[in-house]
């Protein structure tokens, strides 16, 4: 798992996670807004509002997501 930062050709997407730079927090993406160099954020349970400059994307390979994937429990479902 790598940190980027957000450059002006990076996308964000609503429901992504961020790094949270000031805190060093992973947060949930809320709202992106390019003209208003904003970024809205939920994480440990507080609205976060920053700059853009204060996250970070983060990239991880397709093995790492596999690794961090979890399946349903079997038995509850059909």
């Amino acid at each position: 798992m790598k940190f980027t930062e957000i450059k002006e050709d990076s996308k964000v997407y609503p429901g992504e996670y961020l790094l949270y730079k000031p805190t060093q927090v992973i947060v949930l993406c809320g709202a992106f807004n390019r003209e208003k160099n904003m970024i809205r954020a939920f994480g440990q349970g507080k609205y976060i509002e920053g700059q853009i400059s204060q996250f970070e994307k983060i990239e991880m390979t397709v093995a790492q997501q596999k690794q961090q994937y979890r399946s349903r429990c079997k038995g509850c479902g059909s």
